[in-house]
């Protein structure tokens, strides 16, 4: 049975939604900032850090992570700098 939704590994970057690592303060300049993208197709990539196994084992009831997905966290900061870019429908 498939899935209503799935990831569509062709399609490419389009914006950065919010604010660079950089402009928050998030990085060293090395290549492992977390970053949130707006997708060519409308879908949202996430650069963060990968807390399955920890967080993995205490998600709240009726919520369950796919063996092909990952669960990742990125600082509050960097949420509340994207918003005025995320569409409200």
């Amino acid at each position: 049975m498939s899935r209503p939704w799935e990831a569509d590994p062709m399609t490419t970057f389009k914006r950065r939604l919010g604010k660079s690592p950089q402009e928050l303060g998030h990085t060293t300049d090395n290549p492992d900032c977390p970053d949130i993208w707006e997708l060519e197709n409308g879908d949202v990539a996430i650069i963060g850090r990968d807390l399955t196994d920890s967080l993995g084992e205490v998600l709240p009831t009726g919520v369950s992570i796919g063996s092909d997905e990952r669960l990742v966290v990125i600082p509050r900061s960097m949420m509340v700098a994207a918003k005025p870019d995320i569409p409200s429908v």
